[in-house]
């Protein structure tokens, strides 16, 4: 049993109550390897942004838990040499679907979980994450629910429908689990596709354009549960720029399309204050590097490609954290 609280790490208690309260989002950005690790760290240090580092059941299997868990005590240890003197990261298991999961998170030093029993009955998404919850809050360890199904794709996270949260649920599901925070479908979507073509009008450019998030959901979620912390999963915003990079140097991204980030800025000035972001980070780092090797075929050091993809990605997030979540300065 390793605690976060020796890693240097934090839960997300205080850090959301002062987002529902500021108006702003906590950034929740996924991770696999160092070098996005570094990237998160740079920004969120340079602007001084609490931050969430994501980890999924799938970066789990392809990093490995211990590495990870080291990882992230690096993380808080780099941030320090950064000049950021008291960081606020957490470490969260993203979408883990059983309690043997979220119980080893909590056991190898994650500071937050995420149990996702979305899929299954009313109760029986209650009756797990109740249990998670249990588990949990024994040691300070902060726990995330989700009531509704968001589609798409990414890593082990597959619906080939949404459901929207229905608001005269929240009530029952909050009090009886326990939750700390509650992750909701408004339209949000998983992965570069979020939307069919059929879904979506285009613009004058030919881009897709989604169709709008249900803020009246929300609305009235906020409503019944007054400064609960809301979460927003499949948030990417699928910048075209990087799109289209990628698929000038040899990709084939066709109708791929996000969430527009004006309408992240309105939700995140809500009670929304997890707002979860993993392909842009993806799409950053493949545009970079697809790129650079086309550019330069003589090149096979991987530092000379992954150096590119790692500012592409750290000035991608500071992007997100000062001018869409609003959480830079709000961790000095």
């Amino acid at each position: 049993m390793v605690s976060y609280k020796e890693l240097g790490l934090v839960n997300t208690r205080e850090m959301f109550k002062a987002a529902v309260d500021g108006g702003y989002a906590i950034p929740a950005f996924n991770f696999n390897n160092m070098e996005q690790m570094q990237a998160i760290v740079q920004a969120c240090a340079e602007t001084k942004s609490p931050v969430i580092l994501q980890v999924s059941s799938g970066a789990r299997k392809y990093a490995n838990q211990t590495l990870l868990r080291y990882m992230a005590q690096g993380a808080v240890e780099y941030a320090k040499e950064l000049g950021w003197e008291r960081p606020q990261i957490c470490l969260h298991l993203d979408h883990g679907d059983t309690y043997e999961l979220c119980k080893s998170c909590v056991d190898m030093g994650f500071s937050s979980v995420m149990i996702d029993g979305s899929s299954k009955s009313f109760d029986e998404n209650i009756e797990l994450t109740k249990r998670v919850v249990e588990y949990a809050h024994q040691y300070d360890v902060v726990v995330e629910g989700e009531l509704g199904v968001l589609a798409g794709i990414e890593d082990d996270v597959c619906a080939e429908k949404s459901n929207y949260t229905r608001p005269e649920d929240v009530i029952e599901f909050v009090n009886r689990t326990g939750v700390d925070s509650l992750a909701i479908s408004i339209g949000t979507s998983h992965g570069a596709f979020k939307f069919t073509p059929a879904q979506c009008t285009r613009d004058a450019n030919g881009h897709l354009v989604p169709p709008p998030l249900r803020f009246d959901i929300l609305h009235e979620i906020e409503k019944k549960l007054p400064g609960f912390p809301i979460v927003l999963h499949g948030s990417s915003s699928v910048p075209q720029e990087f799109v289209e990079i990628i698929n000038s140097n040899g990709g084939a991204l066709k109708d791929s399309v996000g969430i527009p980030e004006e309408q992240l800025r309105e939700a995140s000035k809500s009670a929304v204050c997890k707002i979860n972001i993993d392909s842009d980070g993806r799409l950053a780092m493949t545009a970079a590097i697809r790129k650079f090797m086309v550019e330069s075929p003589d090149k096979f050091d991987p530092r000379q490609y992954l150096g590119p993809a790692r500012e592409s990605l750290k000035q991608l997030y500071i992007h997100k954290v000062k001018e869409v979540l609003g959480s830079a300065g709000h961790a000095e």
